[in-house]
């Protein structure tokens, strides 16, 4: 099974998406956006930069976790992973969204 794009709609209305890898485990999480139309575009950003090593700025938090966020060629976060314990997960995590994201799927949310 190939990683997936998973769309949801919030109460609020706002939408957003996940990137699953092929295991289930979320690698990436989208901002929230007004419309369906505007997290498509999202989407299309990400596959697009997802295989630029450049795009991905890794940061480190207050509590020492280790996450990325991936940025549009124009500077702006598309989206942000989960918490890492080390930096070599976090690595991993990249290496997942550059190898997941060009081919993904893109479902509804169930």
């Amino acid at each position: 099974m190939a990683g997936k794009f998973e769309i949801k709609i919030g109460k609020n209305g706002k939408v957003h998406f996940n990137l699953k890898a092929s295991n289930g485990q979320i690698i990436l999480t989208s901002e929230k956006y007004e419309t369906r139309k505007a997290a498509e575009g999202g989407i299309a950003s990400v596959k697009k930069n997802a295989t630029n090593d450049a795009r991905f700025e890794r940061k480190t938090a207050k509590d020492g976790s280790s996450y990325f966020v991936l940025k549009a060629a124009n500077g702006e976060p598309i989206g942000k992973s989960e918490m890492y314990k080390t930096k070599r997960s976090m690595e991993n995590g990249v290496a997942s969204v550059g190898k997941n994201a060009p081919e993904a799927a893109v479902v509804d949310a169930k």
